[in-house]
């Protein structure tokens, strides 16, 4: 498996919708629960920060732990709550700079480092680093590209 294109298409597949809310949107329930598209991309931002973490460790880049120290049973509501009064702006540029730094650190890491089971215990130890990019990554980003479609195409039906 080739991650950083794995990772290449599930951003690009976010930043496509995401380039077609409009304002009005961004305040918008997504297609399931309470979260707004604003909610949904900051979520998203959070996860990417807290991959960089996850890489910058595989990478043995220096970083300050603080979304990999996060509960997880609370982490989604969490984080959504602190980035409930940022702009819309702010939660994009949260999410397009972690990506920017995810890609970097990708880099740094050799090949058969990504495809190493066991490497990521917490997540499973049957899993691989190549495992946490496809299911929790790009298949999230996925997940979450779909809500926001939902709010796009409840504005087409208006």
């Amino acid at each position: 498996m080739n991650a950083i294109d794995v990772m290449t298409w599930g951003q690009r597949t976010v930043s496509r919708a995401i380039a077609r809310l409009e304002p009005e949107d961004w305040a918008a329930p997504g297609a399931l629960g309470v979260w707004t598209a604003k909610d949904i991309v900051g979520h998203l931002g959070a996860f990417e920060v807290r991959f960089v973490e996850i890489l910058s460790a595989f990478a043995g880049v220096p970083y300050e732990p603080s979304l990999t120290l996060a509960d997880p049973a609370t982490f989604n509501d969490d984080q959504a709550a602190i980035r409930a009064d940022r702009s819309v702006e702010a939660i994009v540029d949260e999410l397009n700079d972690a990506h920017a730094r995810v890609m970097e650190l990708a880099r740094l890491i050799p090949g058969e480092r990504w495809r190493e089971v066991g490497t990521i215990a917490w997540y499973g130890p049957e899993y691989s680093l190549d495992d946490l990019v496809v299911y929790q990554m790009y298949g999230h980003k996925r997940e979450h590209t779909a809500q926001l479609e939902a709010v796009l195409d409840r504005r087409s039906v208006s």
